[in-house]
């Protein structure tokens, strides 16, 4: 299946994700491939939750681009 957005991660997203437990980062490496099929899953607001971590992100639908421009705690995703 060919998908419709292309993943922008930036390098301090990468940073933040390798300093996730082992365990979380399937998990959510998963929740940012799915964002490519699907940008806007329910409940939207450029934020996706993945227990105790929410990946931030904009689209921008011109280009078809998916930018995760962070992967936080939850307590300093809303800052």
């Amino acid at each position: 299946m060919k998908e419709l957005y292309d993943l922008i991660i930036l390098k301090s997203s990468q940073r933040e994700i390798q300093k996730i437990q082992k365990d979380e980062i399937g998990k959510i490496l998963l929740a940012i491939k799915s964002l490519a099929q699907n940008p806007r899953p329910l409940g939207f607001k450029e934020l996706v939750g993945i227990k105790n971590y929410r990946v931030i992100y904009i689209v921008e639908d011109v280009v078809r681009i998916v930018e995760v421009s962070g992967v936080r705690h939850r307590r300093e995703a809303y800052d």
